[in-house]
């Protein structure tokens, strides 16, 4: 199994831009990555150094930028847990998109795996069983289920 590279927050959130711009545009440039992500082009050039460096990005100066496979793996990783979180917010805490767009983005980066997973499972029984009220049972480690009504 390969190790993944430790990435800062703001590594990822590179990754995890380049993601969907190559997925509308085929490839990124510095110049769309500045604007999705509102930041200087310094910034930019300094972070896809070191996401080449990390094998993660194929990038020279004054061309495309696109993901390498364990790139692509990575960013993957970073957008699945922004959409877990986002839809967490929204359709358990009731958040309103715009600010469960700006907690995901935080919160993306320091979610454990085991939380994440569990996010996932009440996720996906919430949309199984929409008439139900799930819940975390520590005592059985699982999820404990009551209907509404």
């Amino acid at each position: 199994m390969a190790v993944e590279p430790q990435l800062s927050a703001s590594l990822e959130d590179y990754l995890e831009a380049i993601y969907h711009i190559e997925a509308e545009k085929n490839a990124a440039r510095a110049k769309d990555i500045v604007q999705r992500l509102g930041v200087h082009n310094s910034s930019v050039t300094q972070a896809l150094r070191s996401l080449s460096d990390k094998g993660l990005v194929n990038y020279a100066p004054y061309d495309l930028v696109t993901l390498t496979d364990a790139g692509r793996d990575a960013a993957a990783g970073v957008v699945e847990r922004h959409h877990a979180l986002r839809s967490f917010l929204v359709e358990v805490l009731g958040l309103d998109t715009a600010q469960a767009e700006h907690d995901a983005c935080r919160l993306e980066h320091d979610i454990s795996p085991v939380l994440l997973e569990r996010l996932r499972l009440l996720m996906d029984y919430r949309h199984r069983h929409p008439d139900e009220v799930v819940s975390w049972d520590t005592v059985r480690g699982g999820f404990a289920v009551a209907r509404e009504g």
